[in-house]
This record gives C-alpha cells, sequence and structure tokens, in this order.
C-alpha cells in the first residue's frame, strides 16, 4: 500500500476529508486504505443491458462517501460489513468470477477505493482482460476524479439522486449534491457518451457509455419531477435512463415522515407520465410491485434472493 499516497490526504470524494487513511484513520466513508469487499459474485438484480443471461460480476466494496439515509445496501455502506482484501487476493477472487461467464465487472462505490481499483484494472487490462469494467457509483463525484476513473471505467452507472438541495443536505448531508452530480454526469457523457449498444433485452449486453439511474422517493414526487426535467435540458432525449421504484424503508428512516412507507401508485404514474413527456427514447421503467426479492442482506451468504 506504500504506492497510494492519495490515501494519506485523502481527498478521493467531494468530502475532501483529508484523513491520513494509510495510518488507520477512517474518513467520511468509513474506511482505512484496508481494501474491503462484502460480495463477489454474479448479479442478476442489475438492468438487463448489465445482468444479461449470465450476470453482472459485481464487487460490492464496503463503505460509501454517500451514506444516503434510505440506502438499500446499508449494512456495508453505514455498518460497514465486509472483509478486508490484498490486491492479489481480489485480483484472483476475479479470476474465479471471470470464469463463471459474467458479461461485465461491476464495481459498485468504488470512489473511496480507487488508488487499489486503478491497480487491478491495470492488471487484469495487461493480462488482456477485455470485459466492460462499471463503475456503479452514486452520483457524488468530482469531475475531476471521473476524469481519472475513465482510465479504467468503460461504463459509468451512475445515480442522479437529488433535484433539491434542501432534500440532499436532510438524505446525505450535502446540499451541493444537484451541481456536484451534474457537473459529474457532463463529465462521463464527454468521457464515454451514452450507453450502447442499448439492448433492453439484454441479448447484446453494454460495452461502453453511460447510464443514469433515479431512485422514486415516497412524499417526493417533485425531486423525481425535477430531475428528470434536469436531465432533459441539459442531455437530451437520447439520455439512457433507468427509474426505479423499489424504495423500502430502512433502519435510517424510521419516523421519518415521507421516508418511512413505500411508494405509492399513484406518485410512481405521475413520475412515469412525465418520463413519457419529455420523450426520453431509451428507459427502463421498474414496475411497481412488492417483490423484494433484490433487496440485500449482506449477513446471508447469498445476500440477493433473486440470484437464486
Amino acid at each position: 500500500m506504500n504506492s497510494f499516497s492519495e490515501y494519506t490526504n485523502c481527498r478521493l470524494c467531494p468530502r475532501n476529508c483529508g484523513v491520513n487513511r494509510m495510518s488507520g484513520e477512517t474518513g467520511y466513508c468509513g474506511e482505512t486504505a484496508v481494501l474491503r469487499t462484502a460480495l463477489i459474485d454474479p448479479h442478476f438484480g442489475e438492468e438487463p443491458s448489465f445482468a444479461g443471461t449470465h450476470g453482472s460480476g459485481t464487487i460490492f466494496l464496503t463503505g460509501c462517501s454517500c451514506l444516503c439515509i434510505f440506502c438499500q445496501n446499508y449494512q456495508i455502506s453505514r455498518q460497514h460489513m465486509g472483509a478486508p482484501h490484498s490486491l492479489d487476493t481480489l485480483f484472483k477472487k476475479i479470476q474465479d468470477l471471470i470464469a463463471k461467464g459474467v458479461h461485465n465487472l461491476n464495481f459498485v462505490t468504488p470512489d473511496h477505493f480507487w488508488p487499489h481499483l486503478r491497480k487491478l484494472c491495470h492488471r487484469l487490462k495487461e493480462c488482456g482482460e477485455s470485459l466492460p469494467i462499471i463503475f456503479n457509483t452514486s452520483g457524488y463525484q468530482s469531475a475531476k476524479m471521473i476524469t481519472a476513473h475513465s482510465q479504467c471505467a468503460d461504463i459509468f452507472l451512475s445515480d442522479f439522486k437529488f433535484a433539491h438541495p434542501e432534500l440532499a443536505e436532510m438524505c446525505m448531508g450535502d446540499r451541493r449534491y444537484p451541481e456536484i452530480a451534474i457537473a459529474g454526469l457532463t463529465q462521463m457523457v464527454a468521457e464515454k457518451g451514452f450507453l450502447q449498444p442499448w439492448d433492453p433485452s439484454g441479448q447484446t449486453t453494454a460495452r461502453e457509455g453511460v447510464l443514469v439511474r433515479h431512485l422514486v422517493m415516497p412524499g417526493h414526487i417533485e425531486n423525481s419531477l425535477d430531475t428528470l426535467r434536469i436531465l432533459r435540458r441539459e442531455f437530451g432525449r437520447l439520455l439512457p435512463l433507468s427509474v426505479m421504484s423499489q424504495y423500502q424503508p430502512m433502519p435510517a428512516t424510521r419516523g421519518i415522515d415521507g421516508f418511512n412507507r413505500s411508494l405509492t401508485p399513484s406518485e410512481y404514474n405521475h413520475v412515469r407520465k412525465l418520463v413519457t413527456e419529455l420523450e426520453f427514447e431509451h428507459v427502463y421503467i421498474q414496475e411497481l410491485n412488492d417483490n423484494t426479492c433484490f433487496l440485500p442482506d449482506f449477513t446471508q451468504e447469498k445476500p440477493f434472493n433473486g440470484n437464486s
């Protein structure tokens, strides 16, 4: 780890903690300079462009710099479940994952372990590995870091969570999120373009580009409507989107009005209607139902029932 100097005065995310993670200090992400993961496995809960027929090769990294109160991966993002790995160990586990026939390598919340992943991705490419590499992010990254990430990432699978600064402040403690996310997405698109090929059947999985996810939250429909308007204005109707209905109350949302219930059909239909009115052409619309098979429980050997 001696070559990972960025950990000594950590500025890897917009929090700019400046802590010395090499000495064992934890940043806002809650992690030191010891690389940790919670799951390395084929995953079928991603959009068909990534899961395809054999699954997306997901590497769930422990910790997160965004720390939303409604995070469905809270056991690893907020409670920091995970096991440490050397680069050699992780490289071997990823080789085993590739052997299972996955369509890509999908690093979930990679930002705070970027120095490790940069070295890992370079090693994979030196060995001739050609699977697309996905950086699956919260949308809370600086444009400068995205330029660096694009050296390794072929695909950016990015959230755009909040159009309203007040809601961002409430949910993750930084009212700058909307401006940071738009600047970051602009850089992602400049580096990689829109997701392609676009095949929502999953028969031909994506090789490069950007797809933006947005989770619709109960009681905050105007946030979703404004998010769609901003994305349409900034990027046009061809921006690939995934509009998600899978919100469920999490431990940190108990007792918070609007966050302590599921989404209603009328709320979600209101958002879907605007997607149509804005004429987005490349959109995944998640159906609203009670199926929670892809809500994880990382205390289990197989956290996602839907992968079984």
